[in-house]
Protein backbone atom coordinates (compact mmCIF):
# COMPACT_ATOMS: atom_id res chain seq x y z
CA UNK A 1 0.00 0.00 0.00
CA UNK A 2 2.89 2.46 1.08
CA UNK A 3 4.74 1.76 -2.30
CA UNK A 4 1.68 2.27 -4.50
CA UNK A 5 0.95 5.56 -2.45
CA UNK A 6 4.52 6.38 -2.96
CA UNK A 7 4.75 5.78 -6.78
CA UNK A 8 0.89 7.61 -7.31
CA UNK A 9 3.20 10.38 -5.81
CA UNK A 10 5.94 10.00 -7.91
CA UNK A 11 3.33 10.17 -11.21
CA UNK A 12 1.89 13.47 -9.73
CA UNK A 13 5.29 15.14 -9.28
CA UNK A 14 6.01 13.92 -13.01
CA UNK A 15 3.07 15.03 -14.31
CA UNK A 16 3.27 18.87 -12.65
CA UNK A 17 7.04 18.41 -13.70
CA UNK A 18 5.62 17.79 -17.55
CA UNK A 19 3.50 20.61 -17.14
CA UNK A 20 6.14 22.81 -16.57
CA UNK A 21 7.94 21.68 -19.82
CA UNK A 22 4.84 22.26 -21.91
CA UNK A 23 4.04 25.84 -20.59
CA UNK A 24 7.73 26.39 -21.47
CA UNK A 25 6.70 25.05 -25.24
CA UNK A 26 9.32 22.51 -24.29
CA UNK A 27 7.46 19.79 -25.58
CA UNK A 28 10.24 17.25 -26.79
CA UNK A 29 10.82 16.86 -22.65
CA UNK A 30 7.45 17.33 -22.07
CA UNK A 31 7.15 14.02 -24.30
CA UNK A 32 9.93 12.37 -23.15
CA UNK A 33 8.65 12.34 -19.10
CA UNK A 34 4.68 11.76 -20.18
CA UNK A 35 6.10 8.77 -21.51
CA UNK A 36 7.88 7.59 -18.81
CA UNK A 37 4.94 8.54 -16.49
CA UNK A 38 2.90 6.19 -18.48
CA UNK A 39 5.38 2.92 -17.91
CA UNK A 40 4.57 3.94 -14.18
CA UNK A 41 1.02 4.17 -14.55
CA UNK A 42 0.70 1.01 -16.12
CA UNK A 43 2.98 -0.10 -13.47
CA UNK A 44 0.94 0.21 -10.45
CA UNK A 45 -2.22 -0.99 -12.81
CA UNK A 46 -4.19 2.22 -12.21
CA UNK A 47 -6.45 2.63 -15.19
CA UNK A 48 -7.96 5.98 -14.30
CA UNK A 49 -4.12 7.28 -14.21
CA UNK A 50 -2.90 5.49 -17.25
CA UNK A 51 -6.21 7.31 -19.33
CA UNK A 52 -4.93 10.81 -17.46
CA UNK A 53 -1.38 9.97 -19.26
CA UNK A 54 -2.35 9.07 -22.56
CA UNK A 55 -3.99 12.40 -22.94
CA UNK A 56 -1.35 13.81 -21.64
CA UNK A 57 0.86 11.58 -24.19
CA UNK A 58 -2.07 12.94 -27.01
CA UNK A 59 -0.82 17.03 -26.25
CA UNK A 60 2.62 16.15 -26.69
CA UNK A 61 2.46 14.37 -29.66
CA UNK A 62 -0.16 17.10 -31.01
CA UNK A 63 2.50 19.81 -29.96
CA UNK A 64 5.35 17.83 -31.51
CA UNK A 65 3.01 17.76 -34.60
CA UNK A 66 3.30 13.30 -34.83
CA UNK A 67 -0.58 13.31 -35.88
CA UNK A 68 -1.53 10.21 -36.20
CA UNK A 69 0.52 9.36 -32.53
CA UNK A 70 -1.56 11.67 -31.03
CA UNK A 71 -5.08 10.26 -32.56
CA UNK A 72 -3.87 6.72 -31.43
CA UNK A 73 -3.23 7.45 -27.97
CA UNK A 74 -6.43 10.12 -27.69
CA UNK A 75 -8.62 6.83 -29.06
CA UNK A 76 -6.79 4.93 -25.87
CA UNK A 77 -7.61 7.94 -23.55
CA UNK A 78 -10.95 7.89 -24.80
CA UNK A 79 -11.65 4.35 -24.55
CA UNK A 80 -10.05 4.33 -20.68
CA UNK A 81 -12.74 7.11 -20.23
CA UNK A 82 -15.60 5.50 -21.22
CA UNK A 83 -14.91 2.41 -19.20
CA UNK A 84 -14.25 4.10 -15.98
CA UNK A 85 -17.48 6.07 -16.73
CA UNK A 86 -15.12 9.48 -16.57
CA UNK A 87 -17.56 11.71 -18.39
CA UNK A 88 -14.85 14.67 -17.65
CA UNK A 89 -12.02 12.39 -19.35
CA UNK A 90 -14.24 11.46 -22.27
CA UNK A 91 -15.12 15.35 -23.14
CA UNK A 92 -11.35 16.28 -22.87
CA UNK A 93 -10.53 13.49 -25.10
CA UNK A 94 -13.03 13.94 -27.87
CA UNK A 95 -12.16 18.15 -27.58
CA UNK A 96 -8.53 16.89 -28.71
CA UNK A 97 -9.35 14.14 -31.29
CA UNK A 98 -11.26 16.96 -32.46
CA UNK A 99 -8.82 19.12 -32.21
CA UNK A 100 -6.06 16.19 -34.12
CA UNK A 101 -8.60 15.76 -36.99
CA UNK A 102 -8.68 19.48 -37.74
CA UNK A 103 -5.29 19.55 -38.17
CA UNK A 104 -5.25 16.61 -40.61
CA UNK A 105 -7.94 18.42 -42.21
CA UNK A 106 -10.23 15.78 -41.54
CA UNK A 107 -12.79 18.51 -40.44
CA UNK A 108 -16.56 16.54 -40.76
CA UNK A 109 -14.56 14.18 -38.45
CA UNK A 110 -13.12 17.00 -36.15
CA UNK A 111 -16.89 18.60 -35.88
CA UNK A 112 -18.48 15.18 -34.76
CA UNK A 113 -15.81 15.02 -32.19
CA UNK A 114 -16.19 18.47 -31.00
CA UNK A 115 -19.85 18.79 -31.12
CA UNK A 116 -20.18 15.40 -28.90
CA UNK A 117 -16.93 17.20 -26.36
CA UNK A 118 -19.50 20.50 -25.93
CA UNK A 119 -22.62 18.60 -25.65
CA UNK A 120 -20.77 16.53 -22.41
CA UNK A 121 -18.99 19.99 -20.82
CA UNK A 122 -22.12 21.70 -21.55
CA UNK A 123 -23.98 18.57 -19.29
CA UNK A 124 -21.12 19.16 -16.70
CA UNK A 125 -21.32 22.83 -16.37
CA UNK A 126 -17.50 22.99 -17.44
CA UNK A 127 -17.45 26.28 -19.46
CA UNK A 128 -13.68 26.38 -19.90
CA UNK A 129 -14.35 23.09 -22.05
CA UNK A 130 -17.12 24.18 -23.67
CA UNK A 131 -15.33 27.47 -25.07
CA UNK A 132 -12.14 25.91 -26.05
CA UNK A 133 -13.85 22.72 -28.00
CA UNK A 134 -16.31 25.77 -29.53
CA UNK A 135 -13.12 27.89 -30.58
CA UNK A 136 -11.91 25.10 -32.38
CA UNK A 137 -15.38 24.76 -34.22
CA UNK A 138 -14.73 28.47 -35.13
CA UNK A 139 -11.66 28.00 -36.68
CA UNK A 140 -12.82 24.93 -38.61
CA UNK A 141 -16.16 27.15 -39.90
CA UNK A 142 -13.41 29.73 -41.27
CA UNK A 143 -10.88 27.21 -42.85
CA UNK A 144 -14.26 25.63 -44.56
CA UNK A 145 -14.91 29.41 -46.50
CA UNK A 146 -17.64 30.24 -43.82
CA UNK A 147 -15.89 33.53 -41.54
CA UNK A 148 -19.38 34.71 -41.21
CA UNK A 149 -20.17 31.84 -39.28
CA UNK A 150 -17.31 32.05 -37.31
CA UNK A 151 -17.44 35.39 -36.50
CA UNK A 152 -20.81 35.13 -35.05
CA UNK A 153 -19.70 32.04 -32.88
CA UNK A 154 -16.24 33.19 -32.17
CA UNK A 155 -18.15 36.64 -30.40
CA UNK A 156 -20.20 34.66 -28.08
CA UNK A 157 -17.03 32.66 -27.39
CA UNK A 158 -14.99 36.08 -26.48
CA UNK A 159 -17.89 37.08 -24.09
CA UNK A 160 -17.53 33.91 -22.58
CA UNK A 161 -14.05 33.90 -21.94
CA UNK A 162 -14.13 37.79 -20.65
CA UNK A 163 -16.90 36.75 -18.40
CA UNK A 164 -14.35 33.76 -16.68
CA UNK A 165 -11.42 35.81 -16.41
CA UNK A 166 -9.66 33.51 -18.92
CA UNK A 167 -7.17 35.72 -20.47
CA UNK A 168 -5.37 32.97 -22.11
CA UNK A 169 -8.01 32.28 -23.60
CA UNK A 170 -9.60 35.31 -24.38
CA UNK A 171 -6.15 35.96 -26.47
CA UNK A 172 -6.67 33.34 -28.56
CA UNK A 173 -10.11 34.10 -29.35
CA UNK A 174 -9.46 37.60 -30.20
CA UNK A 175 -6.49 35.80 -32.82
CA UNK A 176 -9.69 33.47 -34.16
CA UNK A 177 -11.53 36.72 -34.68
CA UNK A 178 -8.98 38.31 -36.55
CA UNK A 179 -8.06 35.38 -38.47
CA UNK A 180 -11.73 34.95 -39.69
CA UNK A 181 -12.00 39.05 -40.47
CA UNK A 182 -8.44 38.41 -42.72
CA UNK A 183 -10.68 36.04 -44.80
CA UNK A 184 -13.10 38.47 -45.37
CA UNK A 185 -10.74 40.86 -46.71
CA UNK A 186 -11.08 43.07 -43.49
CA UNK A 187 -7.29 43.67 -43.32
CA UNK A 188 -7.69 46.68 -40.87
CA UNK A 189 -10.04 45.13 -38.39
CA UNK A 190 -7.73 41.91 -38.48
CA UNK A 191 -5.30 43.98 -36.99
CA UNK A 192 -6.50 45.52 -34.53
CA UNK A 193 -7.76 41.98 -33.07
CA UNK A 194 -4.35 41.03 -33.33
CA UNK A 195 -3.11 43.76 -31.20
CA UNK A 196 -5.48 43.13 -29.07
CA UNK A 197 -4.22 39.42 -28.19
CA UNK A 198 -1.10 40.46 -28.65
CA UNK A 199 -0.83 42.51 -25.89
CA UNK A 200 -2.57 40.45 -23.52
CA UNK A 201 0.04 37.90 -24.15
CA UNK A 202 3.20 39.78 -24.01
CA UNK A 203 1.36 40.51 -20.34
CA UNK A 204 0.62 36.99 -19.50
CA UNK A 205 4.55 36.26 -20.54
CA UNK A 206 3.08 33.49 -23.43
CA UNK A 207 6.69 33.43 -25.82
CA UNK A 208 4.68 30.72 -28.04
CA UNK A 209 1.37 32.08 -28.34
CA UNK A 210 3.37 35.53 -29.45
CA UNK A 211 5.34 34.48 -31.78
CA UNK A 212 1.77 33.13 -33.54
CA UNK A 213 0.13 36.40 -33.43
CA UNK A 214 3.29 38.64 -34.47
CA UNK A 215 2.79 36.15 -37.71
CA UNK A 216 -0.20 36.94 -37.98
CA UNK A 217 0.17 40.70 -37.75
CA UNK A 218 3.10 40.13 -40.33
CA UNK A 219 0.43 38.20 -42.78
CA UNK A 220 -1.68 41.30 -42.84
CA UNK A 221 1.13 43.82 -43.58
CA UNK A 222 1.45 41.53 -46.77
CA UNK A 223 -2.53 41.13 -47.09
CA UNK A 224 -1.77 45.49 -47.30
CA UNK A 225 1.01 45.65 -49.43
CA UNK A 226 3.43 46.03 -46.74
CA UNK A 227 5.79 43.01 -47.04
CA UNK A 228 8.90 44.76 -46.41
CA UNK A 229 7.28 45.38 -43.04
CA UNK A 230 6.27 42.02 -42.93
CA UNK A 231 9.47 40.24 -43.47
CA UNK A 232 11.00 41.96 -40.25
CA UNK A 233 8.36 40.69 -38.51
CA UNK A 234 8.67 37.24 -39.80
CA UNK A 235 12.55 37.00 -39.45
CA UNK A 236 11.66 37.26 -35.66
CA UNK A 237 9.44 34.95 -35.36
CA UNK A 238 10.79 32.28 -37.74
CA UNK A 239 14.14 32.76 -35.09
CA UNK A 240 11.84 33.01 -31.75
CA UNK A 241 9.78 29.37 -33.05
CA UNK A 242 13.16 27.98 -34.31
CA UNK A 243 14.41 28.64 -31.09
CA UNK A 244 11.35 27.23 -29.15
CA UNK A 245 11.97 24.09 -30.90
CA UNK A 246 8.23 24.68 -32.80
CA UNK A 247 8.51 22.89 -36.01
CA UNK A 248 5.09 23.58 -37.42
CA UNK A 249 5.35 27.15 -36.56
CA UNK A 250 8.69 27.08 -38.54
CA UNK A 251 7.18 25.86 -41.56
CA UNK A 252 4.56 28.09 -41.58
CA UNK A 253 7.01 31.82 -41.05
CA UNK A 254 8.88 29.82 -44.25
CA UNK A 255 6.16 29.93 -45.72
CA UNK A 256 5.69 33.48 -45.11
CA UNK A 257 8.50 34.51 -45.81
CA UNK A 258 8.50 32.82 -49.54
CA UNK A 259 5.63 35.09 -49.69
CA UNK A 260 6.64 38.17 -48.71
CA UNK A 261 9.95 38.05 -50.94
CA UNK A 262 7.34 36.75 -53.86
CA UNK A 263 5.53 40.36 -53.45
CA UNK A 264 8.95 41.98 -53.64
CA UNK A 265 9.14 40.13 -57.01
CA UNK A 266 12.17 38.19 -55.19
CA UNK A 267 11.95 35.25 -56.53
CA UNK A 268 15.05 33.38 -56.16
CA UNK A 269 14.71 34.26 -52.23
CA UNK A 270 10.81 33.25 -52.26
CA UNK A 271 11.68 29.61 -54.04
CA UNK A 272 14.18 28.90 -51.47
CA UNK A 273 12.26 29.91 -48.77
CA UNK A 274 9.17 27.83 -50.44
CA UNK A 275 11.13 25.13 -50.72
CA UNK A 276 12.20 24.72 -46.99
CA UNK A 277 9.05 25.11 -46.00
CA UNK A 278 7.92 22.05 -47.86
CA UNK A 279 10.19 19.89 -46.72
CA UNK A 280 9.28 20.88 -43.33
CA UNK A 281 5.72 20.18 -43.77
CA UNK A 282 6.66 16.74 -45.72
CA UNK A 283 8.48 15.76 -42.59
CA UNK A 284 5.59 16.88 -40.39
CA UNK A 285 2.98 15.50 -42.54
CA UNK A 286 1.16 18.77 -42.61
CA UNK A 287 -0.71 18.20 -46.06
CA UNK A 288 -2.91 21.28 -45.93
CA UNK A 289 0.07 23.30 -45.17
CA UNK A 290 2.27 21.64 -48.12
CA UNK A 291 -0.66 22.15 -51.06
CA UNK A 292 -0.94 25.77 -50.19
CA UNK A 293 2.76 26.40 -50.37
CA UNK A 294 2.94 24.19 -53.44
CA UNK A 295 0.54 26.38 -55.01
CA UNK A 296 2.13 29.91 -54.11
CA UNK A 297 5.16 28.47 -55.92
CA UNK A 298 3.57 27.07 -59.03
CA UNK A 299 2.05 30.49 -59.31
CA UNK A 300 5.31 32.01 -58.87
CA UNK A 301 7.10 29.91 -61.83
CA UNK A 302 3.71 31.03 -63.84
CA UNK A 303 4.48 34.89 -63.25
CA UNK A 304 8.23 34.46 -64.30
CA UNK A 305 6.84 32.03 -67.13
CA UNK A 306 8.36 28.76 -66.47
CA UNK A 307 4.98 26.53 -67.07
CA UNK A 308 6.17 23.58 -66.56
CA UNK A 309 7.63 24.19 -63.17
CA UNK A 310 4.49 25.76 -62.29
CA UNK A 311 2.64 22.13 -63.32
CA UNK A 312 4.97 20.16 -61.45
CA UNK A 313 3.83 22.07 -58.34
CA UNK A 314 0.03 21.84 -59.32
CA UNK A 315 0.18 18.10 -60.20
CA UNK A 316 1.93 17.51 -56.76
CA UNK A 317 -0.88 19.61 -54.71
CA UNK A 318 -3.68 17.90 -56.91
CA UNK A 319 -2.59 14.45 -55.28
CA UNK A 320 -2.18 15.53 -51.77
CA UNK A 321 -5.32 17.47 -51.66
CA UNK A 322 -7.22 14.54 -52.41
CA UNK A 323 -6.46 13.47 -48.78
CA UNK A 324 -7.73 16.36 -47.10
CA UNK A 325 -11.19 17.63 -46.43
CA UNK A 326 -10.96 21.36 -47.76
CA UNK A 327 -13.36 22.05 -50.57
CA UNK A 328 -11.69 25.58 -50.99
CA UNK A 329 -8.32 23.64 -51.16
CA UNK A 330 -9.36 21.43 -54.25
CA UNK A 331 -11.06 24.50 -56.02
CA UNK A 332 -7.67 26.48 -55.94
CA UNK A 333 -6.00 23.49 -57.35
CA UNK A 334 -8.01 22.86 -60.16
CA UNK A 335 -8.28 26.48 -60.85
CA UNK A 336 -4.59 27.01 -61.18
CA UNK A 337 -4.25 23.65 -63.14
CA UNK A 338 -7.08 24.67 -65.63
CA UNK A 339 -5.20 28.94 -66.09
CA UNK A 340 -2.01 26.99 -67.54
Amino acid sequence: MTQSLNQVQEWEYRRNEANRYYKQGLFQEYLNLTAENLHLARAICDRALEGYTLNDMGLAYLSCWQLQEALTSFVEALAAARELGNRQAQAIALSNLGSTHSRLGQFSQALEYLNEAVLLFQQLQNPQGEVSALNDVALIYTKLGEPKRALILQHQILAMRRLLGDYSGEATTLNGIGFAYSNLKKFEQALEYFQEALSIQRAIKNVLAEATTLNNIASTYNDLGQPKQALLLYHQVLLTRQKLGDRAGEAITLHNIGFAYSLLTNSRKAIQFYKNAIALYRDLGDRIGEVTTLLNMGNLYTTTRRRRLALLCYWDAQKLVAHVENPSLTDKVKQCIESL
